[in-house]
């Protein structure tokens, strides 16, 4: 990884070897950059219990609840998860419809995601003897982990990994560099301007800088932003960003009634499928818009998803969760 001081404008296609319009505000005095940002990061930052550990599964139950959800609905959701299953042994050794039946108990949503941890559980159980991969590609030969979430456990856990690259992370190097909006510009920018060696922090603090100071409202002198005077956007006052994609409303989604489903099983051994319609929407109507026929395709999904079993005997559709 590229630790210079000056912009390089190489194409030898490494990734860390910028080309020329990467970033035209990058400072030269990169070490200054760097510095300013991990002593602000260490004098103030949020305090998520899961910094305060080194231990790769808290982190990766962090981050597995992390995704798509506020990270202050994270907190109680991942004390009591960590409660209940402390260890990769404890949650390999737990009924998989208890495990989602916490997730969606929790609404912490995508059930899937729950089923993915409890089978990661199980490989580091028995094809690692109990002990976590290290490296962000070791990391991704586990259910459900992606290359995000394997390289943001490879560096908080181990200190192992490649730079973050997130949408928080792209708002910032977009404002602070001018850094255009292109997926592979970004990640060069990101690995050269993490210090070698420094995933651990570097990850954090400039996660916590776009969670803090530089999200969509910037709140640059609110909270003694450590790269204004380095910044394009504060110098220029432009604090565009990369588009974000909106996130779909929950209210009336699938996805919400999915989570109903979940939960209510969760509380039965088994339900008719009629009893189950009535009891997760209120204008359901056996042969109505909202019906047997949607109800089955909600089903379908979580049945696709290794969530639940749906038996047929003769007119009768009975529905509970795998075990």
């Amino acid at each position: 990884m590229s630790d210079t001081d000056a912009p390089s404008s190489s194409t030898d296609g490494s990734p860390s070897a910028l080309r020329e319009g990467d970033a035209p505000h990058l400072p030269a005095d990169l070490d200054a950059v760097r510095e300013a940002l991990v002593e602000w990061y260490r004098t103030d930052h949020r305090a998520f219990p899961w910094r305060r550990t080194e231990d790769p599964y808290p982190i990766l139950v962090s981050e597995v609840m992390s995704q798509q959800t506020q990270l202050d609905r994270v907190v109680p959701a991942w004390e009591d998860f960590l409660d209940r299953w402390p260890t990769p042994a404890d949650l390999a050794d737990a009924d998989r419809a208890d495990v989602v039946a916490f997730w969606s108990a929790h609404s912490l949503g995508y059930n899937n995601r729950a089923t993915y941890l409890h089978e990661a559980a199980g490989q580091i159980e028995s094809e690692y003897d109990g002990s976590f991969p290290e490296t962000p590609e070791e990391l991704q030969e586990l259910m459900g982990v992606g290359p995000y979430t394997a390289n943001a456990v490879a560096s908080f856990a181990f200190n192992n990994g490649d730079a973050v690259v997130d949408t928080n992370v792209k708002r910032v190097l977009h404002r602070a560099f001018d850094v255009p909006d292109d997926d592979p510009a970004f990640e060069r920018v990101a690995s050269h301007a993490m210090p070698t060696g420094e995933s651990r922090v570097w990850n954090n603090a400039i996660m916590e800088l776009g969670g803090v100071a530089c999200g969509k409202k910037p709140r640059c002198d609110e909270v003694g932003c450590p790269w204004r005077e380095w910044c394009h956007a504060y110098q220029t006052g432009d604090f565009t960003a990369p588009d974000v994609p909106t996130q779909p409303s929950f209210d009336g989604s699938r996805r919400q009634f999915r989570g109903r489903i979940v939960r209510l099983l969760g509380e039965h051994d088994e339900m008719a499928l009629d009893a189950l319609g009535h009891r997760i929407r209120v204008d359901y109507a056996p042969d109505g818009e909202y019906g047997r026929e949607w109800l089955r395709g909600l089903l379908s999904d979580l049945a696709d998803d290794g969530l639940l079993a749906v038996e047929e005997t003769g007119e009768e559709t009975t529905v509970r969760l795998r075990r």
